[in-house]
Parts: C-alpha cells; structure tokens; sequence
C-alpha cells in the first residue's frame, strides 16, 4: 500500500469515526428489528425493544404512566 493510499484510508477511518461519533451523541434512536420489531437505542445499555401493538398499547397508557411517576416522585431514582 502506498503512501497515498495509507492517507486515503486514514482520512476516510477519521471521517467514519466522526460521523458515528456525532451520531452517538444525538441521543436517542430507533430501529426495526430484524424480527420486525421497533428498537429504541440510547436509553441504556441495551435497547428498548418491542412489537408494533406493544409500543402502541404503552403509548396509549402515557397520561397513566405520568400520573404513576409523578404519585411515586419520592420513591424513584434518577439515572442519567
């Protein structure tokens, strides 16, 4: 491999790296699955995964979902 080539290939690896890099800092993202399910990246250590109906039936329970957190306020940890 000649030295043009190694820059080439340098600069493409740097540009690569700083696009992940930016895409990681963006947050939260979401995939489908390979199984058909929606993933959501960037919560944890691990994603967030569930079906179409799943995610649909959690959604429709928000205003519930709210209400619990904020009448267990005192009792819930913050992770950040």
């Amino acid at each position: 491999m000649s030295d043009d080539d190694m820059k080439a290939e340098l600069e493409r690896l740097r540009s690569e790296n700083a696009a992940l890099k930016k895409g990681a800092a963006t947050g939260i993202t979401m995939k489908v699955s390979e199984k058909g399910a929606v993933s959501i990246y960037g919560m944890g250590r691990f994603p967030v995964t569930l079906y179409k109906e799943q995610w649909l039936k959690l959604l429709a329970m928000s205003d519930d979902i709210r209400a619990f957190i904020a009448a267990n306020e005192e009792r819930l940890k913050t992770k950040e």
